[in-house]
């Protein structure tokens, strides 16, 4: 593999390491986990991509790798969703940040 090409993917690295850092200090509320999410995947595409030589491996391997990180995101979907649609439960009452059984 090139050294241009480890040099370039690790200088891409670390933009988007100081994008993530960057993103912390920003006010842009609950933006901050979606950018961050997008910096990540972005991140992992890159050592996937390079550092593992998905690039070099057949169309078979690379279907698999897409699948896998589909159902990935699919189940932190289902996740997200369970967890924003979950009513509070009748059994906990939470008064100013402390939780009390009632």
């Amino acid at each position: 593999m090139p050294v241009g090409r480890l040099v370039f993917t690790w200088a891409a690295l670390l933009v988007l390491l100081s994008l993530t850092i960057a993103s912390s200090f920003l006010p842009i509320g609950e933006w901050r986990q979606v950018i961050n999410f997008a910096i990540a995947i972005a991140k992992a595409a890159l050592i996937l991509w390079i550092f593992m030589k998905m690039c070099e491996e057949t169309a078979l391997v690379r279907l698999a790798a897409i699948i896998a990180a589909v159902l990935l995101l699919v189940l932190g979907g289902l996740l997200a969703a369970d967890y924003g649609l979950r009513s509070p439960s009748p059994y906990v009452q939470i008064d100013a940040g402390i939780a009390t059984p009632r």
